[in-house]
């Protein structure tokens, strides 16, 4: 468990009672316990209030407002309050402030809004953190430590100019390396010392984003922003632990987001946690997704979530309201694929600002007489009741999905085939093909260890880095299966092409070359016309987007393309390799063939569903000591569905003992283990 002072799922949120008066503070602990919030987190943005002046500490209000909530039963997650610098310091040091991708020096506002590489930034951001660890660290109250808030954004002042040369000094050793890497003798690009090296933005090599001129530099700098924004946290995290080495340190991620890499990140946490704000129309298997990789960040280690809306959220295009059941559905989705804490951004409203209109616990009416509260009142009963089954329950699973943000960036980055590719959907592709029969996947980095599964898919594997080809050739010859698909093995981690044909490293895997890679409208179609039945695939699917047309160098050609002039060549292949078999799927298939796919495949391997359910029913599994806890989550606005057969389980949730055909209400979700 994260810590033995509270031994339970946690359940709480952001707090900001520095915004309010002491009337409301009494007001807000009676609520909490009605609610059974027993965790609330503080001081994440009170940089400004903890040191009003470059000698000034002062932590009385802080020091009141833990003492205050621990009388009462409430532990504090504390926060280091560096998330956003005070004014005094934008004034008299400037270079703590960012110059953004136009060139532009920003002035004192917002939040990010820190250089990571400016000294200043990186003194007193230590200093307060230290001072804060010194504080606190004999408080029974502390649980974990939340070190800044949601680390992102990059900054192209001198100070990262120079930063990033001292990077590629460290990475490289040489000028002449950095030129071979980046193939500078494209347009006469030859650096010859290391101040001509000037950061890739609108200035020099980069426009609108992720469009570029030289992949190499600004994949380069991603990495590089990415390293030291960690270091940033690295540099806290290690003046906390001097003097609190038993307190878990963690700093709250953003998913999916696009600009840090995550696995690199979660080495250095000692607990994962993360925000989940999905928006209208982010798909319900799109956020189960998100829960599994950042359960990877940490080889699935349990995680935090450390914020969600109670109700609506206030940055979005559209900020719907969640439907009654919604906020407990979603909380359980969480906790179902390793989540032990539900915490909530935030748990009073505020009344100005950019906030004032996201949800809380507590409406801006300032009672619990709401739809929201009673909701959170009974959400906060459930889990302390369930904390004993689920606390420290791991999430198993044969069947992995490689997810890799320097690929990512690489693919976003290169300057074709179409602006149609996106990796983040066709990884999301593949595991919904999987969520959708219920089959448990672990989403994984290159560095996992591979020999726990039985099945290995890694969707548009461009970048193939040093020798995790022959990472995934051991795999398969040791009996796995392993899933890859067009546009893999393209460059390597300089993203320099692989010579001698596509897909480069893998084409001994795989059994196959392809000579050419054709780009349509997303909005035409290809066919993959399957030569003999296998068992669910049969018939005709489609395919857009990239078109590799390959050649069989041993692989049996299980599929060929329907139309076009590359009408019968081969669009899906199978090679045996040592005792395992690897796959290529040429084009971007449509759901159906993914969902036949898949169920051959986990067929093949004897990895079963978890449950049959109607669609919309999702199914979960933890497993503590040895029993089984499934959770069955219906997303959809009716009831629904789903089949136990002869089994009986019993739903911790009502106590009921259920058989047979099971109907779940809209929104409802039941928890099934043995009896």
């Amino acid at each position: 468990m994260i810590s033995q002072k509270l031994p339970k799922i946690w359940y709480g949120g952001d707090y900001n009672p520095e915004q309010w008066h002491e009337e409301v503070w009494n007001e807000d602990v009676r609520m909490f316990k009605i609610a059974g919030i027993d965790v609330a987190t503080l001081n994440v943005f009170a940089w400004a209030r903890n040191q009003p002046d470059e000698n000034t500490y002062d932590f009385s209000g802080l020091d009141a407002t833990i003492d205050r909530l621990y009388k009462n039963g409430i532990y504090t997650c504390l926060g280091t309050s560096t998330a956003a610098h005070p004014a005094w310091m934008a004034k008299k040091y400037p270079d703590v402030l960012r110059v953004d991708y136009n060139g532009r020096k920003r002035k004192f506002g917002g939040r990010h809004n820190s250089c990571p590489n400016s000294p200043t930034f990186r003194k007193y951001s230590e200093r307060m953190a230290e001072k804060l660890a010194e504080r606190y660290k004999d408080h029974p109250a502390v649980l974990v430590w939340h070190v800044n808030n949601e680390y992102g954004g990059y900054c192209y002042c001198e100070n990262c100019a120079d930063s990033f040369r001292n990077w590629l000094k460290e990475t490289y050793q040489s000028i002449e390396a950095v030129n071979k890497s980046w193939n500078t003798a494209f347009w006469g690009h030859t650096f010859y010392d290391w101040d001509e090296i000037v950061p890739p933005n609108v200035l020099s090599e980069e426009w609108d984003g992720n469009r570029t001129n030289f992949q190499g530099i600004s994949l380069d700098y991603r990495r590089f922003q990415s390293d030291r924004l960690l270091e940033c946290f690295k540099l806290e995290r290690d003046a906390i632990r001097k003097h609190t080495p038993d307190i878990p340190i963690t700093t709250n991620l953003m998913g999916l987001y696009p600009e840090l890499d995550y696995f690199k990140w979660g080495k250095e946490m000692d607990v994962v946690s993360w925000d989940n704000y999905p928006s209208i129309d982010t798909p319900i298997s799109m956020t189960a997704m998100t829960h599994d990789l950042m359960r990877a960040l940490k080889s699935g280690k349990p995680f935090m979530l450390m914020e969600q809306t109670p109700s609506q959220q206030n940055w979005q295009a559209y900020n719907s309201l969640k439907r009654p059941g919604v906020m407990r559905l979603w909380s359980y989705q969480a906790v179902s694929r390793g989540a032990d804490t539900v915490l909530f951004f935030q748990l009073r409203r505020s009344i100005g600002a950019t906030e004032k209109f996201h949800g809380a616990v507590i409406e801006h009416v300032g009672h619990e007489h709401t739809r929201v509260f009673r909701e959170t009142a009974t959400l906060g009963r459930e889990l302390a009741e369930l904390s004993d089954h689920i606390i420290d329950a791991q999430v198993n699973a044969k069947v992995a999905i490689v997810f890799d943000w320097e690929n990512r960036w690489g693919i976003d980055l290169t300057s074709g085939p179409s602006v149609a590719l996106d990796y983040v959907k066709e990884v999301h592709k593949y595991y919904d093909a999987l969520y959708q029969q219920n089959i448990q996947v672990d989403m994984i980095g290159i560095d996992e260890d591979l020999s726990n599964y039985d099945l290995v898919i890694a969707p548009v594997l461009y970048m193939v880095k040093g020798d995790y080809h022959k990472k995934l050739e051991k795999f398969v010859a040791d009996g796995g299966t392993f899933v890859t698909t067009f546009f893999s093995g393209i460059v390597d981690e300089h993203d320099l092409v692989t010579t001698g044909g596509y897909p480069g490293k893998l084409r001994n895997l795989l059994g196959i070359w392809s000579e050419e890679i054709d780009a349509l409208h997303p909005d035409v179609y290809n066919q993959i016309v399957i030569k003999d039945k296998i068992t669910h695939l049969e018939g005709e699917y489609q395919c857009n987007i990239l078109f590799d047309l390959i050649h069989s160098e041993g692989a049996e050609v299980v599929a060929e393309y329907g139309d076009d002039f590359y009408k019968g060549m081969p669009a899906v292949t199978r090679n045996t390799f040592g005792s395992g078999e690897a796959w290529y799927i040429a084009s971007s298939p449509d759901s159906a063939f993914l969902q036949d796919l898949m169920a051959d495949l986990c067929a093949a391997k004897e990895i079963k569903p978890l449950l049959t359910s109607e669609p919309g029913v999702e199914v979960s599994q933890r497993v503590k000591e040895g029993q089984e806890y499934l959770f069955v989550m219906n997303h959809n606005n009716k009831t629904s569905q789903f089949e136990l057969g002869n089994e009986q389980k019993r739903d911790l949730l009502t106590g009921e003992t259920v058989n047979g055909t099971i109907s779940i209400a809209a929104h409802d979700v039941m928890i099934l283990t043995d009896q």
